[in-house]
């Protein structure tokens, strides 16, 4: 037997604003990875943080409909399993080329974003403002202060010997 359909109702503005937050703020999160040429950019970002509110809404929804407080479901396992789901298709991002690894920071960017698309779903506003603020910091304010150090001077030298090759 399957559980009652939900019509749209007076739920669907709060299902909007957390669904279209989700999107909006994973792809701004996705921004700097299409900036850096990077596979996984703004549609993907955005696909990711929706898919994470998505799944989460639904088992919030779910859960109040088969009992909540006295029902025996769990929400709580859903995230569980989009998580781990995303950090498996995260993984898959990174890979060694010549000895360097690449795309770690995107493959923790993934996973960050479907963390901020379950916090959507949630409808816990602060986590989803304070962590995305700080992912953008992380990934605007970080880089352009790496830059400005620049590289320990051990990888300066491997560079200095690669020119000289």
């Amino acid at each position: 037997m399957l559980n009652d359909p939900i019509g749209f109702g007076e739920l669907w503005p709060e299902i909007a604003l957390r669904l279209g937050l989700a999107a909006a703020v994973g792809m701004a999160l996705g921004i700097d990875r299409e900036r850096h040429g990077v596979a996984a950019g703004i549609r993907t970002h955005g696909i990711v943080c929706l898919s994470g509110a998505v799944v989460t809404v639904t088992a919030l929804m779910l859960w109040r409909q088969l009992g909540g407080p006295e029902g025996q479901t769990d929400p709580l396992r859903v995230i569980e399993g989009m998580a781990a789901a995303v950090g498996i298709v995260a993984a898959g991002l990174v890979f060694v080329k010549g000895g360097d690894v690449k795309n770690l920071t995107s493959a923790a960017h993934v996973w960050l974003t479907v963390t901020i698309g379950i916090a959507c779903g949630a409808g816990y506003w602060p986590v989803v403002a304070i962590g995305g603020g700080l992912a953008l910091v992380m990934l605007v304010a970080v880089k352009f202060l790496s830059a400005r150090i620049g590289p320990p001077e051990e990888d300066k030298i491997v560079e200095t010997e690669r020119e000289e090759r």
